[in-house]
């Protein structure tokens, strides 16, 4: 191995776990929040870990801790965790031309991890002309992973000490934070026509057909004023016969 690719390769490890250090600083309290809400539902410490491990799935955890100590009928659960991570299938999507560059193994484990702060700074840091090589990845996505694991452990342990998360406003960080990692795509193309038929949409289902519907609708709807609106200019090279025609 060369000098240059290992200098390289360390540099993709070091900035994936740098970039995965700061998402899980940002998400703890997303994790302290879960743990406590599992342990007010009936959720053991140990439950209460091992859905943040298996699960991982952050907002689709809160919501399928709510219904389960509402007890709902298991297929209503499913189908609003389903409505919850529609989301992931788009991201999916979005990121097919980077994971799949990876090994087959990898590919999977590449999926298990995408979250929401894992999707953005892998579409961020191939827009800067960095390739997002599976070394980054995962480094970035194993930080965030253990520090869910430990913030839930930590949420559940100390949960009954937090009481109602609703009355400290502690409910309230989750919506802040996707804002966050929204408003980071700002410079795109079209991005506030999407962003207002999302979040309009999502509004207006939120009162028609409740939640975690609404979530899939704005999504749906964002996707659609997406596909409606015309594409980015492509800006095309002069044609250089035809500058020298002119010149003449």
């Amino acid at each position: 191995m060369q000098p240059e690719q290992s200098m390289d390769k360390r540099e993709q490890l070091k900035n994936g776990l740098k970039k995965g250090a700061v998402v899980a600083i940002s998400s703890a309290p997303f994790g302290i929040l879960f743990g406590a809400i599992a342990v007010d539902n009936g959720f053991s410490i140990a439950e209460a870990a091992l859905m943040s491990g298996l699960v991982y799935g952050g907002a689709s955890q809160l919501v399928g801790i709510e219904l389960f100590g509402h007890h709902v009928a298991a297929w209503i659960i499913v189908l609003s965790i389903l409505a919850v991570n529609f989301r992931h299938i788009l991201y999916s999507a979005a990121l097919a031309s980077v994971i799949g560059r990876y090994p087959h193994i990898q590919r999977w484990l590449a999926f298990f991890l995408l979250v929401d702060p894992q999707f953005a700074e892998t579409v961020k840091r191939e827009d800067a002309g960095k390739p997002a090589t599976f070394r980054w990845y995962f480094a970035m996505g194993a930080v965030v992973w253990v520090s869910w694991i430990l913030t839930t452990i930590i949420g559940a342990f100390f949960g009954r000490m937090i009481g109602d998360p609703k009355a400290l406003g502690i409910d309230v960080l989750l919506p802040i934070y996707f804002l966050g990692l929204t408003m980071g795509f700002r410079g795109r193309h079209n991005f506030f026509p999407v962003m207002l038929a999302g979040a309009l949409g999502s509004v207006v289902a939120f009162h028609v057909v409740g939640s975690p519907w609404h979530i899939s609708v704005g999504a749906a709807l964002g996707i659609l004023i997406a596909a409606i609106l015309p594409p980015p200019k492509v800006h095309e090279e002069p044609d250089v016969s035809e500058i020298e025609r002119e010149a003449m």
